[in-house]
């Protein structure tokens, strides 16, 4: 059973339900648990899919956690697999039999910052049945910082569908060639101050270029400020914020360059997707995203706060048709390779498959309340 705190629009979000739809049915009956809030990818969840929100109202909801431990009684559930902050509820359900392995997925975009509690994530790990990285510095982080064995963390990258073809949008601001999207929630991570800057420059030199930011936000007053400070560069008429949507596949298929301009990442969706789409594409070399896009092979890469050389690369491309076109199909080439679900869900599998057959998590994955690494 997946676990995520809710189905809100985000990427840690988007593999849970993505894995929990892809698995083989002939070898697995997948759940799904949202453990606060049910949100819009509640939608995208396979019928198949079996499911379970719990509402809770606080950290420990005790009666979350009675309704939890009868679910995983019922369904006979072997394995949690929560993703992101969901450990520490998921470890919690693990205390009970029928004491189901725990399998912790880290996404987390600003390991670079280094502003995450170890104490606390060294004991919801302490004698986990493994832990699933996004990327390798976060897998080195789980074996160095939290002293989980090495056999125990699997660095799997995202996956994103590429088989399912999207139609176009319609009804989108702009001219087809000049069209400039960035996928990415609206908060400082994501950096849109760096991207609104470069489009300064952009339209100084093309002034059709028009961008089109999607995403949700969480601080409506740091939303707010974007939307100002796009006022007052006075770009507002070459640059859309469309909100959250659900047709992002078919946003990204109308568009012609994709951006991604954050400060830290793990492994982001939306790069991926920008791939699956075959568009041509210019992110921070931040994170995964050098490997995604083959170390500036199948795209180009920017240092992170640098307005100018995002804008530079976003002329460029805007400058050569073919040039977007073969980057574009280099990256489609790299995503299907190595982050489309025949080639990670397997490895996912894999992962599966060592915590049954090694019994982790059973009454060796309950965390010890005495355990050395909990107190340091």
């Amino acid at each position: 059973m997946h676990v995520v705190d809710a189905l809100r629009v985000g990427g840690a979000e988007r593999v849970a339900v993505n894995l929990a739809n892809l698995m083989p049915q002939s070898g697995y009956r997948m759940y799904l648990c949202s453990t606060r809030e049910e949100g819009p990818f509640s939608s995208l969840v396979e019928p198949h899919v079996g499911r379970l929100a719990l509402f809770r109202k606080e950290s420990l909801d005790l009666g979350a956690v009675r309704k939890m431990v009868a679910f995983i009684r019922e369904q006979e559930i072997r394995i949690l697999h929560a993703h992101g902050s969901a450990l520490f509820f998921a470890r919690i359900a693990a205390l009970f039999p029928p004491y189901p392995a725990v399998v912790w997925h880290d996404h987390y975009g600003r390991y670079l910052f280094n502003d995450r509690p170890i104490g606390i994530y060294r004991c919801a790990t302490a004698r986990i049945a493994g832990v699933i990285a996004v990327n390798q510095p976060l897998a080195d982080w789980s074996r160095r910082s939290l002293g989980v064995p090495a056999e125990r963390v699997w660095f799997i990258p995202n996956l994103v569908e590429t088989s399912a073809p999207a139609k176009t949008a319609t009804g989108l601001p702009g001219k087809t060639g000049k069209r400039i999207v960035c996928v990415a929630n609206i908060r400082p991570q994501k950096d849109h101050s760096s991207l609104l800057k470069a489009m300064v420059s952009v339209l100084a030199k093309d002034p059709d270029a028009h961008l089109l930011l999607v995403g949700d936000f969480a601080d409506a007053v740091y939303k707010d400020r974007i939307l100002q400070e796009i006022a007052e560069l006075s770009i507002q008429s070459n640059v859309t914020y469309l909100g959250r949507r659900q047709d992002v596949s078919s946003i990204l298929r109308t568009c012609d360059i994709a951006v991604l301009s954050s400060l830290s990442e793990g492994l982001p969706i939306s790069l991926l997707e920008y791939g699956a789409a075959r568009l041509p594409s210019i992110s921070t070399d931040v994170g995964q995203c050098a490997e995604v896009l083959g170390h500036g092979s199948a795209g180009i890469l920017v240092p992170p706060a640098n307005s100018q050389q995002l804008a530079d690369a976003i002329l460029a491309l805007l400058a050569s048709e073919a040039e977007r076109h073969r980057l574009g199909e280099e990256l489609f080439k790299r995503v299907v390779a190595e982050y489309s679900s025949e080639a990670v869900v397997g490895q996912v599998a894999s992962a599966y498959q060592q915590v049954l057959s090694k019994n982790y998590g059973l009454l060796d994955g309950i965390p010890r309340a005495t355990e050395s690494r909990c107190a340091s």
